[in-house]
């Protein structure tokens, strides 16, 4: 049920939408329904965005329970039930709705400043929409489904113990040389062991993808996933152009690191288990023991920031909604998602007591506070925003956070936190080129053969990598792409963390002028939820939607000049 605050006014207070019986009602009183006037057709969409609260939040509900305990049977059959259930019997109803509304005469009525957004995202999904795709992605989220089982059971034995390949990360930044040369070893050799397993599945959601694109008339799954996506305000080309310019701003950067980082370490080559490792000798950060204390230091720097977002990251954990520990038969990655009738954020995560924790914890916070920001939409379509300006709320939350990362540590630690968060940021642009591209060329090339695809992926690692060596692991390199989730669960995904970081980076440039202001209009933007196209979402944030080198490489410049500061105050 939700919130107090959030009670329903459509639907029956004790009426639980787990079961199509309860369920059914409602789409047949919302189909049959006169909409013979503006105030009509407005209280009728209210009342369609609380019946899709309450049955996306079941959804939401059994997946989260899932992740947590992947090795659960009842918790797997639970969801795997509502996917093969419900979804596919909501799907056609929900398109019906979306047929009443765009024959409706009066939705030209409605106010343009408040609907415009809203129209275009009901009128696209009726043109996308295909009965004949009901089962086809009912199909694509079992195999999701299994790709999360598969991940979320590797283990290694390692020093003694059972660890997870998250648990295995730790050993990457220790000082003893092989000693990490064994981890990666060890956790690529169990990567490699369901390689096969991974590429025919893969394999099977290519071909089920290309036949739901085909469904639609689309020429391929690249041109369907961008109407599915609702990509308004860019084109594949301008991807295109995205790629280019990190090749020519980040690329040299990111290797003139990594010539530091070889060069600091004494090494006459640079290998895939030296990325991690503290290029002074250090041992690796600690910024916590337990999760608990992990949430106590995030919830002083969001404090910190805005007394308010700390407020609300004390009322998640007050809540239960944080599940952060590592743990055997915990779906690998992390995320934040909504229990959209109740309007409250949840985070899932992997912490194993790593710096990268304390990022990825800020990440989700941010992610968080947007759900918190937009909550009071009476539109669930309003109460998040598209992809590439919701991660510029938890990107640039990481970043709004750079100056409070005293907190955790001091002294050198302090610098050492601060060097890795901006290398982390120069990093991840090539590594999302490389996804991007690789997606593009996948599902642009969909009878590829298995070698093809390799030659693919290996030629992009060329393009975009940087100057780390696989010399004599070469399968290891060819199928590194194996465990990037979003290839498999959220095809196309990912460009969106480019663009966002950009405009992440744009508000901490504002903020290093005026912090107060940058945060405000952050803030700001956060509330809009969905309601204004992506350009406007950013203009209110007081950045630009661009991703071209003109906006690339001056942020580029901005951060070698902050690690070369950082590097002279060491000294």
């Amino acid at each position: 049920m939700s919130d107090a605050a959030f009670s329903r006014h459509y639907l029956g207070r004790e009426d639980v939408l787990a079961e199509w019986t309860v369920i059914e009602p409602y789409f047949e009183e919302l189909e049959g329904r006169t909409l013979d006037t503006v105030q009509a057709l407005n209280q009728w969409t209210l009342d369609c965005s609380e019946l899709e609260a309450a049955i996306d939040q079941i959804g939401v509900d059994r997946y989260v329970r899932m992740t947590c305990q992947t090795d659960d049977p009842e918790r797997e059959q639970a969801y795997l039930e509502f996917i093969e259930s419900i979804t596919p019997r909501c799907e056609p109803r929900w398109q019906a709705l979306r047929i009443k509304y765009a024959s409706c005469p009066h939705a030209r009525e409605l106010p343009t400043a408040r609907f415009a957004v809203y129209d275009r995202s009901m009128r696209n999904q009726v043109e996308l929409f295909r009965d004949e795709n009901v089962p086809l992605q009912v199909e694509e989220a079992k195999l999701c489904q299994q790709y999360q089982k598969i991940s979320g059971a590797q283990t290694v034995g390692f020093e003694g113990d059972e660890r997870t390949l998250q648990q295995m990360d730790l050993y990457l930044e220790r000082t003893d040389r092989p000693l990490r040369r064994r981890a990666w070893e060890a956790s690529s050799r169990r990567r490699l062991e369901d390689a096969s397993k991974l590429e025919a599945l893969f394999e099977e959601l290519l071909t089920l993808r290309g036949r739901i694109a085909r469904n639609t008339g689309a020429a391929d799954y690249r041109e369907y996933a961008f109407k599915a996506k609702e990509r308004f305000d860019y084109t594949p080309e301008d991807c295109l152009a995205f790629h280019d310019s990190v090749e020519r701003a980040v690329v040299p950067a990111l290797r003139e690191l990594h010539g530091r980082r070889r060069q600091a370490l004494a090494v006459e080559v640079l290998r895939p288990w030296d990325l991690a490792v503290d290029e002074q000798g250090q041992p690796p950060l600690k910024p916590f023991e337990t999760t608990d204390e992990l949430g106590a230091l995030c919830s002083q720097m969001f404090h910190r920031i805005a007394p308010e977002l700390g407020a609300q990251f004390e009322e998640m954990s007050r809540g239960g909604h944080l599940d952060l520990a590592s743990r055997k038969g915990k779906a690998p990655g992390g995320y934040q998602t909504t229990y959209e009738e109740a309007r409250h954020p949840f985070i899932f995560m992997n912490a194993v007591g790593l710096h990268r924790d304390v990022e990825t914890l800020l990440h989700e916070g941010g992610h968080a506070f947007h759900t918190y920001a937009a909550r009071h939409d009476p539109l669930m379509a309003y109460r998040s925003s598209p992809l590439e300006f919701a991660e510029v709320a938890s990107m640039a939350m990481e970043l709004l956070a750079y100056d409070h990362l005293d907190l955790v540590y001091t002294g050198e630690d302090l610098r050492r936190a601060r060097r890795k968060q901006l290398r982390g940021v120069i990093t991840v642009l090539p590594w999302i080129a490389t996804i991007d591209a690789f997606q593009h060329w996948l599902y642009t090339h969909p009878e590829h053969p298995a070698e093809a695809r390799r030659d693919c992926w290996l030629s992009l690692r060329e393009r975009f990598g940087g100057r780390e060596s696989f010399d004599g692991y070469g399968q290891d390199l060819a199928l590194y792409w194996l465990r990037q989730l979003h290839l498999f669960q959220v095809p196309f995904y990912y460009i969106e963390y480019g663009i966002a970081q950009l405009g992440a980076l744009q508000v901490w440039q504002n903020a290093r002028k005026d912090r107060a202001g940058a945060v405000r209009a952050y803030q700001d933007a956060l509330a809009l939820g969905g309601s204004r196209p992506l350009p406007e979402l950013f203009s209110t944030a007081a950045i630009r939607f661009d991703f071209s080198y003109d906006t690339i490489s001056p942020l580029v410049d901005m951060l070698m000049a902050e690690l070369d500061s950082l590097a002279d105050s060491a000294d």
